[in-house]
């Protein structure tokens, strides 16, 4: 596992991250995401939807990855958007994924 996914995990079991579209949603309304990640498989409705909200409220967003990796990452089956709702990990996690060829859009 790379090191971003690692990072993700911790992130997890330290209670910074929420998941789910709806739930990321609400985080980003209200600023508690500070960064958005989002698989690359997801559909192209959902990376419209996150794409636009994330670039409405400032958010930062990344898309990479697939819905199984970022699930296994965090212990969960697969997901298809996570949100990380701590500055410091959100910081952490955006420097190790800055260098990675399977992150596909970083906004």
């Amino acid at each position: 596992m790379n090191k971003a996914l690692s990072r993700l995990g911790l992130a997890m079991r330290a209670g910074k991250i929420v998941t789910g579209d709806e739930i990321v949603l609400k985080s980003i309304r209200s600023s508690q995401a500070k960064l958005v990640i989002l698989a690359g498989d997801a559909s192209a409705n959902t990376q419209k939807k996150f794409r636009d909200k994330c670039g409405t409220y400032n958010i930062p967003l990344v898309i990479g990855f697939d819905r199984e990796s970022l699930g296994t990452s965090i212990g969960k089956p697969e997901r298809v958007v996570l949100a990380i709702t701590d500055q410091g990990f959100a910081e952490m996690i955006s420097k190790s994924l800055e260098i990675m060829t399977e992150v596909e859009y970083i906004e």
